[in-house]
């Protein structure tokens, strides 16, 4: 389960060159459309079926506007025009909003341990990714800081993008109560890509057509194919049949597995901050998917030694 946030934490390195060189609607389309086709040819070999139940249509065009073209053109613009890390930090905090969500309508249960948990994670996200000015502010180490002056509009559109994608998680379920959750998956990738091809040939401040270079257009096949059609197909399907609040929670993980390839690829070095931030994610990951075990106590069984007449 853990496969689809590290997918996506690589792809998020590998689209943020693209967006500022071809521009982030095109991103944002090339991302699912062919994400979508592979999927879809995929279904034969996996002996799963095409179509959509007519049951599932309505929720199913709501599910591929919010989750495909919302999501993916507010994700391609917060990273085109975000110019502080704290943009990457917002679109993690979806995990809260999926507890609450699903905790809503679904009545999944959460106890005090997985809320600790989940406070946990947001917290270990902001030590990843906020501002280190920002943080000794907030530590009284540091000088005040104007919270205006650490956000932008990129900012504002990744926040937008983890309200889209929390969504989605939760509308999954009703978009494919009587069809299959992959090929749910693919057609939303197919359909949800239109808007955003028809507004980027409308758009004079973008090339048609990217003038990318080979290891670009690389880099953009494994956010297509790897970092959208294997980690939404995986993501969908899971969310489909886990528990949402649990699940979800993973994506505390996308921010981990994106210093760790900038540590490899890049050879970037995390801060002590940084690293503290890690080991709080992982506690979350820890305290919510264990939080039944957690809280609830076991039923100690008291064995009565028989005893013998004489």
């Amino acid at each position: 389960m853990v496969l689809p946030f590290a997918l996506w934490g690589t792809a998020m390195a590998a689209m943020a060159p693209l967006v500022t060189s071809g521009g982030p609607l095109i991103v944002a389309s090339l991302r699912l459309l062919p994400a979508g086709i592979a999927i879809l040819l995929s279904l034969p070999f996996l002996g799963r079926s095409w179509n959509i139940s007519q049951g599932d249509w309505g929720w199913f065009l709501v599910f591929t506007f919010i989750d495909a073209s919302l999501f993916q053109m507010c994700l391609a613009r917060g990273l085109a025009e975000t110019g502080a890390v704290l943009g990457s930090v917002l679109i993690d905090c979806q995990p809260l909003m999926v507890a609450l969500l699903a905790r809503s309508i679904f009545g999944d249960a959460i106890n005090p341990i997985g809320w600790v948990g989940l406070i946990v994670g947001l917290v270990g996200i902001i030590c990843i990714g906020a501002p280190p000015e920002f943080l000794r502010h907030w530590l009284l180490l540091g000088q005040p800081v104007s919270v205006a002056t650490l956000w932008n509009i990129g900012e504002v559109w990744m926040l937008a993008a983890a309200i889209s994608m929390a969504l989605g998680t939760v509308l999954i379920r009703f978009a494919c109560r009587e069809s299959d959750p992959v090929a749910v998956t693919g057609w939303h990738m197919v359909l949800g890509s239109i808007p955003l091809l028809a507004w980027h040939s409308f758009d004079n401040h973008w090339p048609l057509f990217p003038s990318w270079s080979t290891f670009e257009w690389g880099l953009m096949t494994y956010a297509s194919l790897l970092g959208s059609a294997l980690a939404y197909g995986l993501f969908f399907w899971f969310a489909n049949r886990e528990e949402l609040t649990s699940f979800s929670t993973l994506a505390f993980l996308t921010p981990v597995f994106a210093l760790a390839t900038g540590g490899l690829w890049l050879g970037e070095r995390l801060q002590p901050l940084q690293w503290i931030g890690v080991i709080l994610v992982l506690v979350s990951v820890l305290l919510v998917s264990q939080r039944k075990r957690f809280w609830e106590p076991r039923s100690v069984e008291s064995s009565v030694s028989p005893r013998g007449t004489q």
